[in-house]
């Protein structure tokens, strides 16, 4: 449960920061209506942490993850991956960055419907510099007995862990969910989050999960609440609870 609601989204315990964003502001421009969709959003990541991000439809979540994942740009503000300042790249570099050291999972799993479990994960093990075997990827989000089933042939929440087996299979630094369990029944839910944690803690992976569901909070190191594109507060966890330990 939360303890200590902190004044920013600063790393307090020293650790060491993987991810480092300073005042991010995002405006959309939809004919003569400005849009702010980030409002100067400071924010670290710190290594091995798993953060969830809460807040309503609108609150600026999905545009902080894509920004500090590379697929956006913001408006002004710096962001820095480790020491260097990824606001200051190419898109060429930008590409760079988001194949070798992001890993994303969304609300829709994008599978391809004609390749295997072990066939869609090898899609990305076959770019990666050091990549987990797709075999080893599925074992650890505990589908090693489905890896030459078709998407067709799998349930929803297992379709979502061959995701989460593909993005992590490059073995990313970071690793970015936008309401991977948004689509899923409880049950199957907790799966997903069970996976998902398997990866942060076995892993190290930097996590951070945008979810509606504030009772997943309860798994994270630290809660970030968002509200009209900006940080509204902070929360450590004093223990995280397991995903089975969840009361949905």
């Amino acid at each position: 449960m939360p303890v200590a609601a902190e004044t920013n989204a600063a790393v307090a315990d020293g650790s060491e920061i993987t991810i480092r964003a300073r005042n991010l502001t995002k405006v959309y421009h939809t004919g003569e209506v400005d849009v702010h969709a980030l409002r100067g959003v400071d924010v670290d990541f710190a290594a091995r942490e798993l953060i969830v991000l809460l807040g309503p439809s609108g609150s600026g979540k999905s545009t902080l993850l894509n920004i500090l994942g590379g697929l956006d740009v913001p408006s002004s503000g710096e962001l820095y991956f480790r020491d260097r300042e990824i606001t200051a790249i190419s898109e060429a570099d930008r590409t760079k960055y988001r194949r070798d050291h992001v890993g994303f999972v969304f609300q829709f799993y994008n599978l391809v419907p004609s390749l295997t479990a072990r066939e869609n994960v090898a899609l990305v093990t076959e770019i990666a510099r050091q990549p987990l075997e797709p075999a080893e990827a599925l074992e650890l989000v505990g589908l090693g007995d489905r890896l030459d089933h078709f998407p067709a042939q799998l349930s929803g929440g297992e379709q979502q862990r061959v995701a989460i087996a593909r993005a992590i299979a490059k073995q990313p630094e970071v690793l970015l969910c936008d309401e991977p369990t948004g689509a899923l029944d409880s049950q199957t839910g907790v799966i997903v989050l069970e996976a998902i944690e398997a990866v942060n803690r076995e892993l190290g992976t930097t996590t951070a999960v945008i979810t509606h569901n504030v009772v997943i909070a309860d798994m994270a190191d630290r809660v970030i609440r968002m509200a009209d594109g900006a940080i509204a507060s902070v929360d450590t966890n004093a223990r995280r609870l397991q995903p089975a330990d969840l009361s949905w």
